[in-house]
């Protein structure tokens, strides 16, 4: 089965609308968040940390470099019971123990600070 260069056209346009949709989608959902956490009110609440967790990813680029990053998330469990698993920045996350108690300062899904009050 065979496109021609007809097909061929039509393929390499639907490929470009397709990628350059998932993209726009992609900062609009992320401009739609950012805006979000920003009129959302800061809080501060008792919280306990129950989990911890990073993630790597890793890039290839086009000229055959790979470079890898790594994403932070602790779980906070809060005084009704509820968690809520926030991404934290890495110069805070090794500060971050499960099991510690303390003030956590969020807002909307942002994390802001964490201060322990005491260790489990």
């Amino acid at each position: 089965m065979g496109f021609g260069f007809g097909g061929f056209s039509v393929l390499f346009t639907l490929m470009f609308v397709v990628i350059f949709g998932l993209f726009l989608v992609t900062i609009i959902r992320n401009l739609s968040n950012w805006n979000k956490n920003n009129h959302s009110p800061r809080l501060t609440v008792e919280a306990a940390i129950v989990a911890r967790r990073g993630q790597t990813h890793h890039h290839n680029h086009g000229d055959g470099a790979m470079t890898t990053s790594t994403s932070y998330y602790v779980t906070f469990e809060v005084a009704s019971g509820d968690r809520m698993e926030l991404q934290v920045p890495a110069s805070e996350y090794g500060y971050l123990v499960e099991g510690d108690r303390g003030q956590l300062t969020f807002q909307g899904t942002r994390f802001l600070s964490f201060e322990r009050s005491r260790p489990c």
